[in-house]
């Protein structure tokens, strides 16, 4: 899997023009979901991103996690994180497909929760207009494969 968790003050997520997502202070998640990816390395980025200490304490020093802030999380599918920028013309063959994806997709946003925050959403596979603003900037990169 890969993700991109970007710190948030606010971030919202559109789809014809209604909103069906939108969080104040925490993580924005663009979660992509490769082929070899399973249940076990679903769970592992979950308990990843909800324990990631990148908010600021009394101190100036990224030393808080999500729980600590009263943070919570927009995550939205991003098949693109899989594109193959090989060509000027991206492809998307390394993505999981749907039937993979999806229940990966979901079991993370139910593993975020069972830790306890407030997860908001996406909808896979749709066009979706995300806005956010930046943190810091404050932006990590996550990817199972690589150590």
């Amino acid at each position: 899997m890969r993700a991109v968790v970007t710190r948030v003050t606010s971030a919202s997520v559109t789809i014809g023009g209604e909103t069906v997502g939108a969080i104040e202070k925490g993580f924005l998640v663009l979660l992509g979901v490769g082929p070899e990816d399973t249940q076990a390395t679903c769970d592992k980025l979950a308990e990843k991103i909800c324990n990631l200490r990148i908010f600021e304490d009394e101190n100036e020093k990224m030393n808080l996690n999500l729980e600590q802030v009263g943070g919570a999380l927009l995550v939205v599918s991003q098949f693109t994180l899989y594109a193959d920028t090989s060509s000027r013309r991206p492809g998307f063959s390394r993505a999981a497909k749907p039937d993979l994806a999806v229940p990966l997709y979901q079991r993370f946003l139910d593993q975020c929760r069972a830790r306890g925050f407030r997860v908001e959403h996406g909808r896979f596979g749709a066009d979706m207009q995300v806005a956010s603003v930046n943190d810091g900037p404050v932006t990590i990169l996550f990817d199972t494969d690589k150590p």
